[in-house]
């Protein structure tokens, strides 16, 4: 199991590294900075995701304010509802036996093809405040949020990576055209704090991106599959919905 792991991580380092200038200019030819969610095919559960005034589907991490979404900011009960339940924090239904994914950003994604080239099993032994979710909902969130999607965006909290450490207000970065990667993870850990925090263990899988416009065949592709096998649509449960009250009252119970 372990050599596979190696095998998967020490194959994107090989991809990392041969990411060249003309990666750079398709991606930057194919996604401008005003990509609009209704033209990104949704997966299910997202699209039955709560919408704000401009009709975009509303993460399951994101805290409701008077009536109304507040996407700077991430609710610590809902993550921790989340991370308790295994539940995607994306849409959240349930993450089930699959690998969880998260989107990590281009030094990360450095740090996972050193551990490759080191011959050692990459784990992020410092906590991350970013929470997992699935497969087919994380390729769609690093096409259409800016934050993720962007190596100019801005990060919302500290950040320790190995060696890389970045501060509240750092530009996520690019490492040789490869802004970041949508990668999957064997199992989780998390400890609740002020926020939070998670540590993830077992690369599965990794699909680097520049701008995340490169995930839009997969994500097509994974949503045709099911279109033709479809399969029951878990239901998210209402207080991982648009009501903050039932969202502190169920994880109070977590506590």
């Amino acid at each position: 199991m372990r050599g596979s792991g190696r095998d998967v991580v020490g194959a994107f380092a090989v991809a990392l590294r041969s990411a060249t200038a003309w990666t750079r200019r398709l991606a930057l030819l194919v996604l401008n900075d005003n990509v609009q969610p209704d033209r990104v095919p949704m997966p299910p559960a997202v699209a039955a995701r709560p919408r704000d005034d401009r009709g975009y589907p509303v993460p399951a991490i994101t805290p409701w304010l008077d009536g109304r979404p507040t996407f700077a900011a991430t609710s610590t009960s809902r993550t921790l509802i989340c991370a308790v339940e295994r539940r995607c924090s994306i849409c959240g239904t349930a993450l089930g036996d699959a690998p969880v994914c998260r989107v990590v950003a281009g030094p990360e994604a450095q740090a996972i093809a050193d551990a490759a080239t080191d011959g050692t099993r990459y784990q992020n032994r410092a906590p991350t405040a970013e929470a997992p979710g699935h497969l087919v909902c994380m390729l769609y969130a690093a096409i259409v949020c800016p934050y993720l999607a962007r190596p100019n965006a801005r990060r919302g909290v500290d950040v320790s990576i190995g060696g890389f450490v970045a501060s509240r207000g750092a530009a996520r970065g690019d490492v040789d055209g490869v802004g970041g990667a949508v990668v999957g993870f064997r199992s989780y850990e998390f400890e609740l704090g002020d926020t939070v925090a998670f540590r993830f263990d077992g690369v599965t899988f990794v699909r680097p991106h520049l701008l995340g416009t490169e995930h839009l065949t997969e994500l097509r592709d994974m949503l045709a599959a099911t279109t033709h096998d479809p399969m029951p649509l878990d239901i998210c449960p209402p207080y991982l919905l648009d009501d903050e009250d039932a969202a502190d009252r169920r994880a109070a119970t977590y506590r």
